[in-house]
Order: structure tokens, then sequence, then C-alpha cells
């Protein structure tokens, strides 16, 4: 991930500009692009500052802080989906999630979801014993 600009860069940008010259002669003139002062002028209009805002990291707290709730309701219905999850979380709590981070929330939990209680998946009709057309049968003589 690239690093921000310096606060020293920043703090040259702003007064630049706002000596009257204009965005694109600013970006020429320190060797950056346009949409970089740009950015850096609203922010500094909007915001009162040109530092920049912090940088990457992943935010689990959103559901974190209704752990209670999603594991009493998935204990509660151990086949809930995870659309259904979502929407019972919004109903009780007012909190939007989307069923994928519900899932991924669950997981890092220590919650698998698995086809059956044995952990396999279960066999399409053609491949178990007795099957039509596994005995060497033609679907012709299957019919029959």
């Amino acid at each position: 991930m690239p690093k921000a600009y310096s606060l020293d860069l920043r703090e040259r940008v702003v007064g630049f500009v706002a000596a009257g010259h204009s965005r694109r002669t600013a970006a020429a003139h320190f060797a950056v692009s346009v949409s970089f002062v740009v950015n850096l002028m609203k922010a500094w209009r909007t915001r009162g500052s040109f530092a920049p805002k912090p940088a990457g990291g992943r935010r689990h707290a959103k559901l974190e802080a209704h752990r209670t709730f999603l594991l009493e309701r998935v204990a509660e219905k151990d086949d809930i989906t995870m659309p259904e999850l979502a929407a019972d979380l919004a109903a009780a709590t007012g909190v939007e999630a989307d069923p994928a981070s519900l899932s991924r929330w669950l997981i890092r939990n220590g919650y698998r979801f698995k086809k059956n209680a044995a952990g396999q998946r279960t066999r399409p009709a053609r491949h178990q014993k007795g099957a039509p057309g596994m005995a060497g049968q033609t679907p012709a003589e299957d019919a029959a």
C-alpha cells in the first residue's frame, strides 16, 4: 500500500493554492497528481485539516458488539441461513450486515456449516447403489 504524502508537502500545496494558484498548476509544480491536489483542498475545506486519513485495517467491531445475540440465534436454530440471520439482526438491533460478512464472522468464531452431521457431502442419486443405470443397464432397460 502506498504511503501518504508528508505533512510538509501537503502544507506547501495548500499554501500554494491558497496564494491564488490553480490546482493544476500546483500539481505540476509539486509533481503530484491533480486529483491529489483537488482531494487535499476538499479535505482542507471540509475538515480544516490536511493530515491524511487513517489507512488500512480491518474492522470487525460492528458484529462483535452483537456477539451474544448472534450466538443465541444460531443456537436456537442451527440450520438458520445467513439471509435469515441478517434479517433477524436488522429487526432486533437495527444493524444491517451482509450475509457474507455474517458467515465470515461465524467461521472466525468456530462455527462451520456442513451438509450433514458427519461433515460429508450427500451423494447425488446417480452415484448411489441400486440407482437406475448403475448396474450396467441402459436407460431403455431402466424404463422397462
